[in-house]
């Protein structure tokens, strides 16, 4: 039985699942672990973006509860890279902790992509990824067009960030990505990079109007500021 595709994994992780889910029967009704990781782990991540770390940790838990009962070191791995997906978007470059762990059972594309989000992917592993991230893995200018999906369009703008290859028009996207989400993490990150750029190049001008956004996307951060 193949797993419904998550509202945030579609066009990221969607391909791992469906690969992971493969061989678990005819039966069309999902299992309730599959229901249930599947509507935490779009609230986790949902809440993520919007910037509210409480509501992301407890969905994350239960997501990792729900997986974890399968034994499949595949399947909680997906969750992990989709966690860790989420922090490329909003430019945290971290190692992926959670993934780590369950690298030697996970598939091949799984390690693929950890090495991705990390901006260390070997070219010739570069076919692994999902359709979305292969011209941000190349470098290739552009990268992001045809990206339909958000949160791959801000992934591969990160990874493109992060290895030192994002254009100015990589960043105007992710920016308009993010904000047409209502998605304030990643938007006040990347409002960060253009308003910092527009300092260097000495436009005070326009990193001042970028200051006065940022200003405006912080105002609403009620769930932030409620555990300070």
């Amino acid at each position: 039985m193949r797993l419904a595709p998550l509202f945030l994994v579609k066009a990221v992780l969607a391909w791992s699942f469906a690969l992971a889910l493969s061989g678990c029967g005819g039966n069309p009704k999902p299992a309730d672990w599959q229901v249930d990781a599947k509507a935490s782990m779009e609230r986790s991540i949902a809440a993520y973006m919007r910037g509210d770390s409480r509501v992301e940790a407890a969905e994350l838990r239960s997501a990792r509860s729900e997986l974890s009962r399968t034994g499949r070191a595949d399947l909680l791995a997906t969750a992990e890279l989709l966690r860790c997906a989420s922090r490329v978007a909003s430019l945290v470059f971290e190692a992926c902790e959670g993934f780590e762990p369950l690298r030697a059972d996970a598939t091949d594309a799984q390690r693929a992509y950890a090495d991705y989000l990390r901006g260390r992917i070997e070219r010739q592993r570069i076919a692994l990824l999902p359709p979305a991230q292969r011209a941000a893995a190349e470098g290739m200018a552009g990268a992001l067009k045809g990206v339909a999906d958000p949160l791959s369009r801000l992934v591969a703008a990160g990874v493109l960030l992060q290895t030192g290859r994002a254009s100015p028009e990589t960043i105007v996207q992710a920016v308009d990505s993010a904000s047409a989400q209502g998605w304030r993490r990643p938007l006040l990150a990347w409002l960060g990079v253009q308003a910092l750029r527009a300092e260097q190049a000495g436009d005070a001008a326009e990193a001042a109007r970028l200051r006065r956004r940022i200003a405006i996307a912080e105002g609403g951060n009620t769930s932030e500021k409620e555990k300070r």
